[in-house]
């Protein structure tokens, strides 16, 4: 018995140190170097700017701010969740508060008390990089809140999604598999959030999605991880590394559609949906050739630790390398092709 427990506790100590090092890799890149996220997020501020105004038009049309802020002794509270290192962090929370405080000032036109902001920034990085750029005059109080909300994929045969990295082109099975675990994923962030909401709150989800009925490897995105793949395969091949790594590998990355999402929230049951639209942020893709090694080095930013961790710096460095020319060659079939998130 006394085996059995400790084989029990070895076997849980393993399980909880592979996902704290999975965690620490699911951060874009920190610091202020070339591959830094601070300073490559410019697409990332594109798109979402797309999604602010149906921010700010469901905060003027849904919240109640007198009621929250005179249930909380004037004191509001938002949280950004997965929070980014660079400036488009401070830029979307100055928005949300300035749309939260414009309709607190058209439910009190005659008062002169004004609510307290309280803003939390969540974010598994360490906190270094993002307080140095935070800025000097700013409408609210801030604080940084460390943690994770993600889990990693929990199947872990090699033969399970054999000479891919990811669920886009696979088997039923293996898609099927991305989709139970977003599902299980998403329920835990919804339950978790619902004993942090306050009576009236609202929670925003900005997310890449596709649309019903397409299959994933028709969007930019799955293309570009088909893509990756298809690299990582040439360079174990030439004898960069062995392909037993790819097999073995299965990227941290899942975009739900409309479908999906509202079966999600409406089997948890503690939400209602008050608005879900699919939008197409990259309008930049006619003049695509001009912004493609940009574009990649932004991809690189979000998911060189991931694959850092797994294959090696010098794999890695690579296979970015060559998926910027594979890109460019392919840039014609892209150019037909669009990315969505939902809101």
């Amino acid at each position: 018995m006394a085996e059995s427990f400790m084989d029990h506790q070895s076997n849980q100590s393993c399980r909880e140190e592979k996902e704290k090092m999975v965690i620490n890799t699911l951060a874009p890149n920190g610091g202020n170097g070339e591959f830094s996220y601070s300073k490559n997020s410019y697409f990332q501020k594109q798109s979402l700017g797309v999604e602010e105004s149906k921010i700010e038009e469901e905060i003027h049309k849904k919240l109640d701010v007198k009621k929250l802020a005179s249930a909380s002794n004037m004191i509001i509270r938002v949280v950004d969740l997965g929070c980014a290192t660079g400036p488009n962090t401070f830029m979307n929370a100055h928005n949300v508060v300035e749309a939260i405080n414009l309709k607190y000032q058209s439910q009190c036109p005659n008062t002169e008390i004004k609510p307290e902001f309280q803003v939390f920034f969540n974010t598994i990085q360490r906190f270094n990089t993002l307080f140095t750029s935070l800025p000097q005059e700013r409408n609210y109080f801030a604080s940084g809140v460390p943690g994770s909300f993600y889990n990693q994929l929990k199947m872990n045969s090699p033969s399970w999604n054999k000479g891919r990295i990811h669920h886009s082109g696979a088997s039923k099975e293996v898609v099927d598999a991305y989709a139970t675990q977003f599902a299980e994923d998403a329920g835990k962030l919804l339950d978790a959030r619902a004993m942090e909401l306050v009576p009236g709150g609202m929670l925003v989800i900005v997310m890449p999605s596709f649309p019903y009925g397409m299959p994933y490897s028709e969007v930019i995105n799955g293309m570009l991880f088909d893509y990756m793949g298809s690299i990582l395969l040439d360079l174990s091949k030439e004898g960069l590394f062995d392909e037993s790594k790819i097999d073995s590998f299965n990227f941290p990355y899942y975009a739900s559609n409309p479908a999906e999402m509202t079966k999600v929230v409406e089997k948890n049951g503690r939400f209602s949906i008050e608005r879900m639209e699919l939008t197409n942020p990259v309008p930049w893709l006619k003049s695509m050739e001009k912004v493609i090694p940009d574009w990649i080095i932004h991809v690189r930013v979000v998911m060189e630790a991931i694959f850092t961790s797994h294959i090696g710096e010098e794999v890695t460095h690579e296979m970015f390398q060559r998926l910027t020319k594979h890109v460019l060659d392919k840039r014609e079939v892209l150019e037909t092709k669009y990315n969505f998130l939902l809101c």
